[in-house]
């Protein structure tokens, strides 16, 4: 599979800010399979070239750190893939720090909730396909309609959301079911409209299982970019120290040839 995907983002900084971008796709491993990437990524201000400084994000992914002083900031990313990565495996630990109750993902306060209405389904792949199906029967996809700060708490209550919503949702279900659950932010051919994606992953037999509450595009064909314990960890533009105002963001993602079907029921890992 060949996937082409990247980002047009345009900010004012009104103020001196220093930014984080988490755009490129995630560098990973390539064990047992082949994944080969070419990409560009480029930032400017008031269209003179400026360089950020990459690093490692703390749950996979890349940070790109800029400081930069008032003006017209912009982040142009071309990516194109071809090839396939296995489920990714449970490191060590991982286990453990992806059964946190976080600040969108609070499984704490569902713990009672979860327990009565998944009682007897195990923690394998079919307690996975019962957390999607209920999640995705229970609310509704409405863009725009939730609240930056709205949790997995919030968004049950509410009733609908969007993507970002429905992966903190499946996180604090599964989280209070014993099940290690991490966000993902992708990369989704197939997505309408397009935009940036949330899904969430989940731990069975010690690899990672994507799962999309949504339905919105094919598990197989999506595209890593930073991974974490809820939406805090993954955002695709972060701002300290000065004031920012956005003013475009344009996304891409798309494959070459038909987007495989997904009855998002089986088992699959992350493009």
């Amino acid at each position: 599979m060949i996937r082409t995907v990247g980002c047009s983002i345009v900010v004012e900084v009104q103020t001196s800010a220093r930014l984080v971008l988490q755009v490129g796709s995630a560098d990973l491993p390539t064990k047992d399979g082949v994944l080969e990437r070419t990409e560009e990524l480029a930032f400017s201000l008031d269209g003179r070239p400026v360089e950020a400084v990459s690093l490692p994000a703390p749950h996979g992914g890349r940070w790109h750190v800029l400081d930069v002083d008032p003006g017209r900031f912009e982040c142009q990313y071309q990516a194109r893939l071809s090839g396939r990565l296995p489920a990714p495996s449970l490191r060590p630990g991982e286990d453990i720090s992806y059964l946190h109750a976080s600040r969108y993902a609070e499984s704490d306060r569902l713990f009672a909730f979860a327990r009565a209405e998944f009682a007897g389904l195990g923690r394998g792949h079919e307690l996975l396909a019962a957390v999607r199906e209920f999640v995705n029967g229970r609310l509704y996809y409405l863009s725009g309609w939730s609240r930056p700060t709205d949790g997995a708490v919030d968004t049950l209550l509410a009733g609908q959301g969007v993507c970002r919503d429905y992966a903190h949702l499946v996180l604090a279900l599964l989280r209070a079911l014993d099940v290690p659950a991490r966000m993902v932010a992708v990369y989704a051919p197939g997505l309408s409209p397009m935009d940036f994606h949330a899904v969430a992953e989940a731990a069975v037999d010690g690899q990672w299982w994507a799962v999309d509450a949504t339905g919105l595009a094919p598990r197989s064909s999506l595209v890593r970019i930073a991974t974490g314990l809820d939406a805090t960890d993954t955002a695709f533009l972060s701002s300290y120290r000065g004031d920012i105002r956005m003013l475009e963001q344009y996304v891409t993602a798309y494959s070459d040839g038909d987007l495989p079907v997904d009855d998002h029921r089986g088992a699959q890992a992350l493009g």
